[in-house]
């Protein structure tokens, strides 16, 4: 029996392009294990409520309903123990949470300021209201004002991608000389911005740059497939 996974999904059933969905997919590919996606938008709260909560993703497998990305490479990595480790262990775990933590207070703050109107442009019309609203309440300014001056922006970014850059010039995943769950935090950062703009957040010489190529090659180039732009 295959596992479900409730995606986040844009006006297109196939533009997924949630960060936290995307690293669920490679954890799942990792792990070798079947699964379904099922699109999701924002205001489909109601397909959701048996999870207890109202945000992907989901996964349901053999009856089993687990959220969060994080409680789910949990869930994923006791479950199928005889099968790839996301995480190698427990001193390497509290190292992914880490990269985790950081991906989510550092690098997606900076991605969404980059491509706040492009992700806005690829949202499912009915769910517009519900994000504008929510993002703007968040910070406290307009879609429009958050995605302004992005190649002023641009810069700071970069440079807040030191630490990943300066490992990945060492060695091919922040994880080792294979990928893991703290490449799968990483990289779901990036597929999001993918997914919906064509703005180039990485110079071509960059060794993130690098790094996402060989994620979106990986297994056998699932997540280069995905819809969305060449960046």
């Amino acid at each position: 029996m295959s596992i479900t996974l409730y995606d986040l999904t844009g006006a297109e059933d196939d533009r997924r392009f949630s960060p936290y969905c995307w690293r669920i997919h490679m954890a799942l590919l990792h792990k070798g294990l079947d699964f379904r996606t099922v699109p999701w938008r924002f205001t489909e709260k109601d397909e959701i409520a048996f999870s207890g909560q109202g945000k992907v993703p989901v996964i349901v497998d053999d009856g089993r309903v687990v959220a969060d990305s994080w409680a789910i490479a949990e869930y994923l990595d006791e479950t199928y123990a005889d099968r790839p480790s996301l995480f190698g262990g427990p001193v390497a775990k509290g190292l992914a949470r880490f990269a985790t933590d950081w991906t989510e207070q550092v690098v997606q703050g900076g991605i969404f300021r980059l491509i706040a109107n492009d992700l806005f442009a690829h949202i499912a019309e009915r769910d517009k209201a519900y994000f504008r609203t929510s993002r703007e309440e968040r910070f406290g300014m307009t879609i429009e004002a958050l995605g302004a001056d992005r190649e002023a922006r641009l810069p700071a970014f970069q440079a807040s991608l030191a630490p990943a850059r300066a490992t990945l010039a060492q060695q091919p995943f922040l994880s080792g000389n294979t990928p893991a769950w703290a490449d799968y935090a990483l990289f779901g950062a990036f597929q999001w911005a993918r997914a919906v703009s064509p703005y180039h957040l990485l110079a071509e010489d960059d060794p993130v740059h690098a790094w996402r190529q060989r994620l979106l090659d990986a297994f056998g180039g699932a997540a280069g497939r995905a819809l969305g732009y060449a960046v």
